[in-house]
């Protein structure tokens, strides 16, 4: 019986005099691999992404808007506008109703350019908060502070902003006390928020917060606000929003039986959202990767094919010395399985760099994970043993007196 060190001497040895051949049977598996570790560290990244955005909803916070925060029916969409708006005195009537809630804030957005002396921003996204925003907000105040309650209440023209503004209005000065221009309305900066940084291409950063008699005053006091409550978890997260449905149900005048002319999005909401899209893209992609992959493995049991006969004389002679048919098995074998190892590892590389290059050229925040890594070394090796099964068995089963007999 040949000792495994002499196998895999032997191995090494064969795919170094077809050098050309071995690169070229290793091609169509590094791409599959390739492929495949690509495609997971982007639905790893994507996976962040979602995770950032609950973040930033907060676990223990529900939103409540008349339009749906999570859909993909655009025709849900168009009947949800036919909704009456969510009008700031809800708030009111929320907060007396919900007895499980800690905290009931409003926001409201729209977009609108951004002026400070003779430099402009575009399209940056005005928000209205409630001043108890500061607590359920994740987001967090750098520098300055939050508006007051008063301040809300009386409409005061201060605001907070976004790392995008400070750093273009106010690179390497102190923001604080400047006055801006958003849209029709003077405010003076009084806070500046943390830096958030992109994600999927969109800037986090580029907003301007304002109190929320000041925003409708700009946007117009018809203008639709979303509810923002904070509860505590488990049970009582649920109670709360029963509570605050029966709530809007009758303010709104829904009937009994009718479906609600509003909508509530937790953590959960948006995870289901992404798990519904994510696995349909994520199994296609993985075919295609599969597909990849074994098309290499097929490349690589039909090139052993062409070795074994080239080399039923080598084979021939090996048997007549003692080599059993287990040891040619396992000779062959190691072969199949050295190239898919090199050309697996080549792929994990490969896809690796992919992943780090759309990080580093693009915002999309791609995630690299140990698991990938040891999952792809698994495949590679899975195909090389399964691609290498009846190639080995073949050349085993030669008769060594007509494998001496072979040109």
């Amino acid at each position: 019986m040949i000792v495994l060190s002499d196998i895999v001497d032997e191995a090494v040895r064969a795919v170094r005099v077809h050098k050309l051949r071995a690169a070229l049977t290793v091609l169509g598996l590094t791409m599959g691999v390739a492929t495949l570790i690509a495609v997971m560290t982007l639905v790893q990244g994507a996976n962040r992404f979602v995770e950032t955005k609950v973040a930033n909803l907060g676990t223990d916070v529900f939103q409540v808007a008349r339009t749906p925060f999570t859909v993909t029916d655009f025709s849900l969409i168009m009947k949800a506008l036919k909704y009456r708006k969510f009008e700031l005195a809800y708030l009111r009537t929320v907060q007396e109703s919900c007895t499980h809630c800690d905290l009931v804030g409003a926001t409201a957005s729209s977009t609108s350019r951004v002026r400070f002396r003779d430099d402009e921003i575009a399209d940056v996204n005005i928000l209205g908060h409630t001043a108890n925003m500061a607590t359920i907000d994740t987001r967090t105040v750098e520098l300055g502070r939050y508006f007051t309650p008063s301040e809300d209440q009386r409409g005061a023209q201060v605001c907070l902003i976004g790392d995008t503004l400070r750093e273009q209005f106010f690179a390497g000065t102190d923001p604080l006390g400047h006055v801006v221009h958003a849209g029709a309305l003077d405010c003076t900066v009084i806070g500046a928020i943390e830096k958030l940084g992109s994600l999927m291409g969109q800037d986090q950063d580029k907003f301007l917060i304002l109190p929320m008699q000041s925003f409708l005053r700009l946007s117009g006091r018809r203008h639709s606000v979303t509810l923002n409550i904070k509860a505590p978890g488990g049970t009582v997260f649920q109670q709360a929003q029963d509570e605050v449905r029966l709530a809007l149900r009758t303010i709104r005048h829904v009937p009994a039986g009718a479906e609600d002319d509003f909508f509530i999005a937790t953590k959960e909401s948006y995870i289901s959202l992404w798990q519904s899209i994510s696995a349909a893209f994520f199994a296609v992609f993985l075919m295609v990767s599969a597909i990849s992959a074994i098309v290499g493995g097929i490349v690589i049991m039909n090139v052993m094919l062409v070795s074994v006969t080239e080399r039923r004389k080598e084979i021939g002679i090996r048997r007549a010395v003692g080599a059993t048919q287990a040891d040619i098995r396992r000779q062959f074998l190691a072969e199949s399985l050295l190239q898919c190892i090199v050309g697996g590892t080549i792929g994990i590389l490969a896809g690796f760099l992919f992943a780090l290059a759309v990080r580093k050229l693009t915002s999309f925040p791609t995630q690299v994970e140990t698991w990938v890594v040891i999952f792809g070394l698994i495949m590679s090796c899975g195909i090389g043993l399964f691609f290498g099964i009846y190639p080995a068995m073949r050349a085993s089963r030669l008769d060594p007196v007509v494998a001496l007999r072979a040109d």
